[in-house]
């Protein structure tokens, strides 16, 4: 089994705030992004790519205003968006909240967590349009939403459908131009750092430093404005 970090995933209270922060912190604008339909979501996106992370994009994600989800369907948004102390944090900036790591087998990765005592949750089919084709996507979500450790437990996802013979064909990365930011490391400080430990190497995630210590997410990335150090701060 393959696993690597597939993206960074930050918050904003909105996408407008989102972009402005994007533009003085790492002095880029974010290229466009999507909408979430099913969760009533919406990001932007810019490639983040370098050679021992060759998959990674980074999404600035906000809860979509304007979306209109029928009550009969309505569930609880994915990466803890519901969380009231989450919601209040971003209110004052966003923040790296989570990442996701892009897997060969989801439904594997997942049972082999779930043998380890970790519900990562269900695996959800989704798609959306890009200007390189169609995007599709299975990805585990708990029903609770929760991102588990504080963060530092990554979302699993596969691209492609389930039948696709060439999955990474259609990747986020494949629409993306270069930025001008790359992603240099990735480092995870937890209490519970050896079980953390266990599960990345029993799915072959590498590339993600486990300490431990005090919840906290760490990217450190190369950016226009110099090197940049990114932090969850635990929540």
């Amino acid at each position: 089994m393959k696993t690597q970090i597939d993206h960074l995933v930050v918050m904003a209270a909105t996408l407008e705030a989102g972009v402005q922060w994007c533009e003085e912190t790492l002095g880029i604008t974010p290229g466009p992004g999507g909408e979430h339909e099913k969760y009533g979501t919406h990001n932007r996106l810019f490639k983040i790519a370098s050679p021992q992370f060759p998959l990674a994009y980074f999404e600035i994600i906000a809860i979509n205003p304007a979306a209109v989800i029928p009550k009969r369907a309505q569930v609880t948004r994915w990466f803890d968006m519901d969380n009231p102390a989450l919601q209040k944090a971003v209110a004052q900036q966003p923040r790296l909240v989570h990442f996701v790591s892009s897997t060969d087998d989801v439904k594997a990765a997942r049972h082999l967590w779930r043998t380890q005592g970790i519900e990562r949750g269900q695996i959800v089919h989704a798609s959306r349009k890009s200007n390189k084709g169609t995007l599709n996507w299975q990805i585990t979500v708990r029903e609770d939403g929760d991102r588990l450790f504080n963060g530092t437990l990554p979302t699993l996802i596969q691209w492609g459908k389930p039948d696709a013979t060439d999955p990474l064909r259609l990747h986020p990365r494949n629409s993306l131009p270069r930025s001008g930011v790359t992603l240099h490391s990735l480092t995870v400080h937890h209490p519970s750092a050896a079980k953390l430990q266990t599960a990345y190497e029993s799915v072959g995630l590498a590339g993600v430093t486990v300490e431990a210590g005090p919840a906290n997410l760490v990217a450190t990335l190369q950016t226009p404005k110099g090197r940049v150090q990114l932090e969850s701060g635990g929540l």
